[in-house]
């Protein structure tokens, strides 16, 4: 699938700005929703992704079974397109891995006479900016497109767009270990005993881990996860010891809606953690403020704060951490963001996702108004958009890319009416210090007070 980009675009024999491509980063379910919709709409595009495939950030978590179903991963436009091939949609209703998600969905879409042509993997976009123009001028900047640097084979290549629409995820930006969002003292220098994700642990990372004494730190759904899986490896190798290291006051506020989780899988994860804790079969530090890590013959101590004093945790020889991601905006020196300084969402997002106000896992229907940044044209869709935050689900992010494309198409009307139909949590954090179990999502406008309400 990788080509010379020079060879399929002439910038220099564009002559308009309007006759460009909307140039998409990152070939993720959502930057190929974005795709799609462009090209229902006959907007020209171009899709760059860093891997050597798409869905490269997906085929790193492929063992892993996400916990919503088909009928809320699948794209609307997507399915449509894919059905005109003879493409059989999977069980709505079903669980599936990743390693499904792409085999089933993402190759066969990458596949359509509609995108095939313009998606370029190994194509990693290292700087956007608008052509010959720094952010700080503001002469006719509207009417100058956008010019990305693209590495791709070791060459350098400049593309010109229209509008960029930034879908690159934040999965290859983990958070650190260490606490206060910076990495803990000797944390790079023991970065080979630290694996940042979710591992294979009963495939093929098993015997990294088994009979080894691990320290999983992280307190959300990738977490428990790792656990539960930390756990049936256990069963094969018992001398395998789990250490949960969380910042939390309370390790209840981690089990979620449970049984009035709308997401069947997602709720069952809370039950059999919580289950796991009760039992003490694995050992669970809490608040545990990481600070440093060091080497100590062939282990690691992990040193830390807890409850106000120095704490150690001696004897690690694996650590796995869990600890979310952010996003990279590295690459997007030259361009003029619109972003949260807290959680590094889309600014507009910030109050309706902040974990600090609540932990709903969905926010009322937005689009391409409300994803605007002081830079015209320009869009950051899907998870990036969330910034730091960990709620994010698929729907909202081709939810996001449909009316960016619509509004790129001149149709405000449609750009501006944005659906969502997602699940409940069956929790609510209504930041103030307790939970309330109810509804947390919005399929239309009129529950959008409700859910205001509710989340914040």
């Amino acid at each position: 699938m990788t080509v010379q980009i020079s060879k399929l675009i002439n910038t220099k024999a564009m002559k308009t700005k309007s006759n460009l491509p909307v140039a998409v980063i990152g070939a993720g379910p959502v930057g190929m929703a974005a795709a799609v919709h462009l090209a229902k709409r006959n907007i020209p595009f171009i899709l760059f992704e860093a891997g050597k495939d798409v869905g490269s950030s997906v085929a790193s978590w492929e063992h892993v079974n996400v916990f919503s179903p088909w009928k809320y991963n699948v794209d609307k436009v997507a399915k449509e397109f894919l059905l005109e091939t003879g493409w059989q949609m999977p069980d709505e209703d079903k669980i599936h891995s990743g390693q499904e998600f792409i085999k089933l969905y993402l190759k066969p879409l990458a596949n359509l006479p509609q995108l095939k042509s313009f998606i370029h993997t190994q194509s990693r976009v290292i700087a956007v900016g608008r052509k010959a123009m720094d952010k700080m001028k503001d002469k006719d900047r509207w009417n100058t497109p956008f010019l990305l640097r693209v590495e791709q084979s070791g060459t350098i290549n400049s593309i010109e767009a229209r509008a960029v629409i930034d879908t690159s995820g934040s999965w290859l930006s983990p958070n650190p270990v260490g606490s206060g969002g910076m990495f803990a003292a000797g944390e790079m220098e023991n970065s080979e005993y630290i694996y940042y994700g979710i591992p294979d642990v009963l495939g093929k990372s098993k015997m990294r881990y088994a009979n080894k004494k691990i320290a999983v730190v992280g307190a959300g759904h990738s977490a428990i996860n790792t656990i539960l899986e930390l756990e049936k490896l256990k069963q094969e190798f018992p001398q395998t010891e789990i250490n949960w290291i969380l910042r939390k006051q309370s390790i209840s506020d981690v089990y979620g809606g449970k049984e009035d989780d709308a997401l069947e899988a997602r709720g069952a994860l809370g039950i059999k953690i919580e289950a796991l804790v009760n039992e003490e079969r694995i050992n669970v530090y809490t608040p545990f403020q990481i600070t440093g890590i060091k080497r100590i013959s062939s282990q690691l101590s992990l040193i830390g704060e807890q409850f106000g004093k120095i704490a150690q945790l001696p004897g690690i020889d694996e650590i796995i951490a869990n600890t979310g991601s952010r996003p990279d905006f590295s690459f997007l020196r030259e361009i003029r963001l619109g972003i949260s300084p807290s959680v590094e969402s889309v600014e507009v997002l910030a109050d309706l996702i902040d974990p600090n106000i609540h932990s709903c896992g969905s926010v009322r229907p937005h689009g391409e108004l409300e994803l605007q940044h002081p830079e015209k044209d320009f869009y950051i869709a899907g998870s990036k958009s969330y910034g730091r935050a960990p709620t994010f689900l698929m729907a909202t992010g081709y939810e996001q890319v449909r009316s960016i494309a619509a509004a790129l198409a001149g149709d405000i009307e449609a750009a501006r009416i944005v659906e969502l139909d997602l699940p409940e949590t069956g929790v609510c954090n209504t930041g103030k210090g307790g939970t309330q179990n109810t509804c947390c999502s919005v399929s239309n406008d009129s529950q959008a007070e409700e859910t205001a309400a509710c989340c914040g």
